[in-house]
């Protein structure tokens, strides 16, 4: 159960392995339907007052994730041009695309794709995620600045030339993607990396409705990010100015450009201490045992208590813990997820939050052979996925939908909807290979509270 559960937070989906049990049966004999993608882009405006967002913008511009001060802002001045390098993937251009006019008409950002000779502002180069995992192991995808190549990145990365914070001004940033990536993990690799490279460099683990948060809950730029791209290139800001400057500026700036957002009652919150960050990495890496990732999960809550917070830090506590304890103590798991829904529908724009920890919840419901209550979970999650363009925990879903229906007896309605989910599939998790494995991860559940 924990290889599925592992699915939604902070890790990239690894090259699955087939155990030696799993077969053809695994699809029921269907073959693999098309590969599904999402239309346009649908985003709302950010719920919080503009002092708060003031607030948000600093601490995304002037901190940086490693906890270090970044002095100066910068960013691009002029036409932002964009060039895939590399061993680019079939999907990608037309991601970048879709992605470059949502910045155009959302962002107001004047970006285009280089034309051939140009040098580009910003580069992305795709490389098979082996070679990126022997020089970053822990990155999924990343931006560098001042460099133009993964060569020249391997030669300068423990000197100053990749150093952020010695940045007054942008002129040439690359991102590398790895070219082996399934379509939505090549998507939001483009979302939150282009949108660093010309933007703020932090995340921030309070922002529930961005893509600026390592919880990855998020992974399509929302209009909250649109925004403080929109903010980050106003012309009241220049490059090379400290945060003080900034500061002074930002309040008229979001009263021109978000007016609806002057007033209202703020609630400011301080950075996560180093010692949370710390633990969320040890509960969601791909490193260390069940045991260790518990452990880590409890020192997250532990902490999270003892700052007094009741935002969504404390709910990606409780979920972790509840992810944790899923395969050894499925009751105390449930009671710590309901704990992390509670928090989470409390808190405007989350409700993709509430559906990840549905998913979970949906996931033991049906090793636990209540097959009524998985599908709830599950129908109760699917609408707040498709809003948020993930086609992995959309298809994760309807295949345990699947399996709750086929153990109620709807065998023909069971074969249908796993049948639609396979496209999603083939977008969330790239081959062939990957969603049977998925799929054969989701039997093994249901036929666990079958026997059950």
């Amino acid at each position: 159960m924990i290889a599925l559960l592992g699915l939604t937070a902070c890790n990239p989906v690894q090259n699955a392995q087939v155990s030696k049990n799993y077969t053809e049966a695994g699809t029921n004999g269907m073959g693999f339907a098309a590969m599904q993608s999402f239309g346009p882009v649908v985003t709302t405006r950010t719920q919080r007052a503009n002092a708060e967002t003031a607030h948000d913008f600093l601490d995304l511009e002037f901190r940086m994730e490693s906890g270090r001060a970044n002095p100066s802002f910068s960013r691009f001045e002029g036409p932002i041009t964009v060039a895939l390098k590399g061993d680019v993937p079939p999907t990608a251009t037309a991601e970048m695309t879709r992605l470059i006019s949502r910045f155009r008409s959302e962002a107001g950002l004047p970006i285009s794709f280089a034309k051939p000779g140009d040098n580009p502002s910003i580069t992305v180069e795709f490389q098979p995620r082996a070679q990126m995992a022997r020089v970053v192991p822990m990155a999924a995808c990343f931006v560098v600045p001042r460099v133009q190549s993964w060569a020249e990145y391997k030669a300068e990365r423990d000197g100053p030339k990749v150093n952020w914070t010695t940045m007054t001004s942008r002129e040439h940033v690359s991102i590398f993607v790895p070219s082996d990536a399934a379509p939505q993990e090549v998507r939001d690799c483009l979302n939150e990396e282009t949108a660093q490279a010309m933007g703020p460099l932090n995340d921030l683990y309070r922002l529930t409705d961005s893509v600026f948060n390592d919880d990855n809950f998020n992974s399509v730029l929302t209009g909250f990010d649109m925004m403080i791209l929109r903010l980050h290139y106003a012309p009241e800001l220049r490059n090379g100015m400290n945060e003080a400057e900034v500061a002074k500026r930002v309040p008229a700036i979001l009263a021109r450009i978000n007016p609806q957002g002057e007033g209202g009652s703020a609630n400011f919150k301080r950075i996560a201490p180093r010692s949370w960050v710390a633990q969320v990495e040890g509960a969601f890496g791909p490193r260390g045992s069940n045991a260790q990732r518990l452990q880590a999960a409890n020192m997250m809550l532990s902490i999270a208590l003892a700052q007094g917070w009741q935002d969504a830090r404390l709910g990606f506590s409780y979920y972790a813990k509840g992810r944790s304890l899923a395969n050894s103590d499925p009751v105390q798991a449930v009671a710590a997820l309901q704990e992390a829904a509670r928090i989470y529908r409390a808190i405007p724009g989350a409700g993709l939050h509430v559906a990840h920890v549905d998913m979970q919840l949906a996931a033991v419901a049906l090793a636990a052979g209540q097959s009524e209550q998985a599908i709830a979970f599950a129908d109760r999650a699917i609408p707040a996925v498709k809003r948020a363009e993930n086609a992995s925990l959309l298809a994760t879903l309807m295949l345990i939908k699947a399996e709750a229906l086929q153990n109620e007896g709807q065998v023909a309605e069971a074969r249908a909807l796993r049948l639609d989910s396979l496209g999603w599939a083939r977008y969330g998790f790239g081959s062939e290979r990957q969603v049977r494995a998925r799929m054969g991860e989701i039997a093994n559940l249901g036929a666990r509270g079958h026997r059950g």
